[in-house]
């Protein structure tokens, strides 16, 4: 009989283990194929129709995949990992895979010419590596370096000593280092090239509107989460224009795919990162007093939070008296190694026998990217055994705080725009969700929020079992503090102080990600800018003296240590190791990386908040 093949590449030599061609895919359409010119033949023998039943349903249990959502990327992303994966079998030091994924095309080649070239440089090379000097020449000759699609971009509201900037600082060396963290937004201020507009199907990066703050280093694009406190720090720096633009671009995002993408590149487009779009257009209005902003915001908004609450994010947990409380979970819509870290998705996968394991582990490993904190032994079923992550199956506390937050600014922003029915519709919203606080996170032993595991898919309402809390500690175990409705119980908020207290948390330089040094990035000893600025902004206005009290302690520890960093190193760093002080942090999949958006943001942020007296030196 004839056999006609499914074509799901066009790779000339396709040896590379970065495919979406299976094996079982493959026959089960070639026997499908085959089944119809056999009837075109008119072989109708029952026997056969029985064999090939069975061969069908043979195929079909081999390729068996997971039931979630896969948003495809581009024809250029797809080719890049395979050039990623011969940098990495090429070098004896490994570099970056990243750099790899994010190189544009060079003109005037276009795609299939550097496809067909790359086939040439790795035919006959049986492991896929080839000599540094032959790959170093195609990249040069085809690409050009990463970063390049972004230029920089002045600032228009940049001005170097802004009018009553820190006006509560008076300690003359802080202030002359917060005017020294001030100026790095000139450096991290970029606009996508003009030939990112003109071809996109050039770039892994996407075209924005409006000029960026990238966070700094390998992370060469604008991050969903991190301009929160980017823009916290814009405003403090009286940057307005600039922290209007990022809000502009991520709305456009939303517009564009329904959802605020986890980085304006191609290889992002299958999640998102911790929803902050309506916590930025409140901290601008709440500056400017923008109702334009807020106007255009809404619905926007509307569509990311019906993204959020509906399809695999969405989830039902039904209390002991019977009644269901909707929440959220984080999901990626990818079921494959991350295109960013290809290599090494598939080294932690090869200890999955099935195609169906590794999918799964997969999809959770990219929703643990969704979550933000990549990694952490929060998303793992027997910590720290990184292949025991299951991110998919957590129902988290700081998402649905975030959810809780969104809740409450499209109430205040509709109230603006005059819906007055629209806002008490999300008012009742954010009051349905904090009742979940209280039935499903609220561990009154602990006097701590608490993750819950799911038992199932989570496609169905499920019943809460105490068990089923994760009873570790870790930061966001302690980020609802950050919403305002839940510093009207006095008696709940100096619980939550207590606990924080005798949590272990607390380290000589800030909070503590979690109380386990598992080697990830998002467990001890590391603390992180965004879980700082969180729990000390809840606690210093909760109203109660003795949380702003460890509020602005937490906050002065942050401070000094990274001024201490800062000196020592001429970096403001990602993140920091809190269990020392003046060190910076490690672990995780890449090296330290500076800037840094984040951390600068929330530098001023403190410094804003708490400010700092004449006396008070920076050193401890």
């Amino acid at each position: 009989s004839k056999f006609i093949p499914l074509v799901m590449n066009s790779h000339k030599h396709n040896t590379s283990p970065i495919s979406t061609l299976s094996f079982s895919s493959h026959y089960k359409y070639s026997l499908f194929a085959t089944s119809l010119d056999l009837k075109r033949q008119r072989f109708t023998s029952p026997l056969l129709l029985i064999v090939l039943f069975l061969c069908l349903s043979f195929a079909t249990s081999m390729g068996v995949s997971d039931s979630g959502p896969v948003v495809q990327t581009t024809p250029l992303v797809t080719f890049l990992q395979r050039v990623q994966l011969t940098a990495l079998r090429s070098y004896s030091k490994k570099p970056d895979p990243k750099f790899y994924i994010d190189l544009s095309l060079k003109l005037p080649h276009d795609l299939s010419t550097a496809e067909s070239a790359f086939d040439d440089l790795t035919t006959g090379s049986r492991d896929l590596s080839v000599p540094v000097e032959k790959l170093e020449k195609f990249v040069h000759e085809y690409f050009d370096d990463a970063g390049i699609d972004l230029v920089h971009h002045e600032p228009e509201d940049f001005v170097s000593d802004p009018t009553e900037f820190l006006a509560n600082v008076e300690n003359d060396q802080v202030r002359e280092w917060a005017r020294e963290v001030h100026c790095l937004w000139r450096t991290l201020s970029c606009r996508v090239s003009d030939s990112v507009i003109e071809s996109p199907d050039r770039h892994t990066l996407l075209p924005l509107p409006e000029p960026v703050i990238i966070p700094g280093s390998r992370f060469r694009e604008v991050y969903y989460w991190d301009s929160y406190w980017v823009i916290k720090g814009l405003l403090t720096s009286k940057m307005f224009t600039t922290a209007k633009g990022l809000v502009t671009n991520l709305m456009s995002l939303v517009e564009t795919y329904g959802y605020a993408l986890n980085g304006a590149r191609a290889y992002y487009t299958n999640r998102s990162q911790p929803p902050l779009l309506s916590s930025m257009v409140y901290e601008i209005y709440n500056v400017t007093k923008d109702e334009e902003l807020v106007r255009k915001a809404i619905p926007v908004l509307l569509k990311e939070y019906e993204f959020w609450n509906s399809g695999k994010h969405k989830v039902v947990i039904r209390d002991a008296s019977g009644n269901d409380h909707i929440l959220s979970r984080y999901y990626a819509m990818w079921n494959m190694p991350r295109p960013e870290s290809s290599v090494f998705d598939q080294e932690s996968a090869s200890g999955f026998s099935s195609t169906l394991e590794k999918q799964r582990f997969h999809r959770d490993i990219a929703t643990a990217a969704e979550s933000g904190c990549d990694f952490s032994t929060r998303w793992m079923r027997h910590p720290p055994n990184f292949t025991t992550m299951a991110t998919t199956s957590v129902v988290p506390v700081d998402l649905n705080v975030f959810l809780l937050k969104m809740e409450l600014d499209i109430a205040f922003m509709m109230e603006i725009a005059g819906d007055r029915n629209g806002s008490e519709r999300f008012v009742k919203a954010s009051e349905e969700r904090k009742k979940a606080f209280e039935t499903v996170f609220w561990n009154e032993k602990a006097a701590q929020w608490l993750d819950y595991w799911l038992s199932s898919n989570g496609d169905e309402p499920e019943t809460w079992k105490a068990e089923n809390q994760n009873n570790n500690v870790f930061a966001s175990n302690f980020a609802p503090i950050w919403i305002s409705s839940f510093h009207s119980d006095e008696i709940l908020v100096k619980k939550v102080v207590k606990a924080l207290e005798n949590s272990g948390l607390i380290a000589p330089a800030g909070i503590l990600t979690s109380l386990t040094n598992s080697g990830q990035q998002w467990d001890a000893p590391n603390g992180w800018a965004p879980q700082q600025e969180l729990i000390v902004t809840g606690l210093a206005r909760s109203g109660l003296k003795e949380a702003n009290e460890l509020a602005e302690e937490i906050a002065r520890r942050w401070i000094r240590s990274s001024y201490r960093v800062y000196k020592t190193s001429g970096f403001v760093h990602e993140k920091l190791n809190v269990s020392e002080f003046g060190a910076y942090g490690g672990g995780g999949e890449y090296k330290p990386q500076t800037g840094f958006g984040w951390s600068n943001g929330v530098i001023l942020a403190f410094l804003e908040e708490f400010g700092w007296p004449s006396d008070l030196s920076i050193e401890p």
